[in-house]
């Protein structure tokens, strides 16, 4: 997706920064099926079927819920987990916490900081310098390609 807004989505927007709370019936609407069970039920894809997985493409990876920008693709790294993996947020903003203590374990989901979409979790077993592991769903992520002037102030694929 390499678009600024979304036709069918009044909300989503890469420029706009300000907090979305829509009732669960408008997201219903406005979102995919794919997208709306993970971002509003809490969802997981199927382990190793995200695009996103081992793509090594430079540029930045936004909510597709609502087009907030989440990782820089310099933050990404193979985990091995199934899932795209970060150890960096693009911003303090762009990830809010929560305690997640379903399915008999205890974990920190993460959420979209402009509409609080589930996006996946967190682990504190993650490569330097952090040493996170954001493990997120490639449904709930939008990408877009570095452009040239990005490129050359300092985005490179080997530091993927």
């Amino acid at each position: 997706m390499e678009q600024q807004e979304k036709p069918s989505n009044p909300v989503y927007n890469r420029k706009d920064s300000g907090k979305v709370e829509l009732p669960d019936a408008e997201w219903k609407k406005i979102l995919s099926p794919e997208v709306y069970y993970i971002a509003r039920q809490k969802g997981t894809e199927r382990p190793w079927t995200s695009r996103f997985e081992h793509s090594k493409e430079v540029g930045t990876y936004y909510c597709a819920a609502c087009g907030n920008a989440l990782f820089r693709s310099d933050t990404k790294f193979d985990s091995g987990c199934g899932w795209p993996s970060f150890y960096e947020p693009i911003s303090k903003g762009a990830i809010i916490y929560a305690p997640d203590h379903s399915h008999g374990m205890t974990r920190t989901e993460v959420m979209c900081g402009r509409c609080k979409a589930h996006l996946g979790h967190v682990f504190e077993d993650g490569p330097p310098p952090t040493g996170l592991r954001y493990c997120i769903n490639g449904v709930i992520l939008d990408f877009e390609k570095a452009k040239e002037a990005e490129k050359k102030a300092g985005y490179s694929p080997d530091k993927q």
